[in-house]
């Protein structure tokens, strides 16, 4: 199974989150909004895998929502949310995780207006649980179209460039109370390993909220701070 994407909340809009970003030197870009979920966001894709930078657009449609990342974004406010694995049969998946003992809310359609009037839809799997200070655990996600499809179409976009392609993830850095807690939890959900084909997972011991800590990049040399999200990149020159 493959790392999708990462979820950080921000409170700065997708103009001000992609201006950031590219201004330290690398290529982000807007993508556009949820209208049901009344929330928007900025996108930095690598070569597999991208950051989703999300932000409430609208808060009386988010207040109303009862989407389960909605309400995640509305309890932390900003800061690291959780991260997605990627499926290509979420009905399969939610069978077997059911039968791991996980109750699961969906798959559920999803869409995306981007910038441009394109419409982007995919579905959605999340195990049922509470909005807490305790780890979330990983949702899933199947897209609409396969993954060359895809890739080949945020290339021809200029969404991925050779630079986004170079961006190989080392690990994510989990802090919660108890390590050895949480990977047996999480291997249990994924069927008895967390080995993931395009990162690592790494669960270290740490106080307060329990949530993903660090992003670490391959060939890292720098730390960038983002809305209380850490980042371990490469340095440039």
């Amino acid at each position: 199974m493959k790392l999708d994407h990462i979820i950080h909340f921000t409170r700065t809009s997708p103009i001000a989150s992609s201006t950031f970003w590219n201004d330290a030197g690398f290529h982000a870009v807007t993508g556009g909004s949820h209208k049901n979920w009344g929330t928007q966001n900025a996108l930095m894709y690598g070569p597999d895998y991208y950051i989703e930078w999300l932000t409430v657009e609208d808060g009386n449609v988010a207040e109303a929502s009862g989407h389960p990342l909605v309400r995640q974004l509305r309890h932390d406010g900003r800061g690291f949310g959780t991260v997605c694995l990627r499926s290509d049969n979420l009905d399969q998946l939610a069978k077997q995780i059911e039968g791991r003992g996980f109750p699961t809310i969906g798959p559920m359609d999803s869409e995306r207006l981007t910038d441009a009037g394109e419409t982007i839809r995919w579905r959605l799997l999340f195990i049922d649980q509470p909005i807490s200070s305790a780890l979330p655990l990983p949702f899933f996600i199947e897209w609409e179209e396969p993954d060359e499809v895809r890739f080949a179409g945020l290339k021809q976009k200029g969404a991925i460039t050779e630079f986004n392609e170079k961006l190989r993830l080392d690990a994510l850095v989990f802090s919660v109370e108890d390590p050895a807690r949480s990977e047996a939890e999480w291997k249990s959900l994924l069927g008895g390993s967390i080995s993931l084909e395009n990162c690592r997972l790494a669960f270290e011991r740490g106080t307060g909220k329990e949530r993903l800590r660090e992003v670490r990049f391959e060939s890292a040399g720098q730390e960038i701070i983002f809305e209380q999200g850490s980042y371990q990149v490469p340095s440039f020159g």
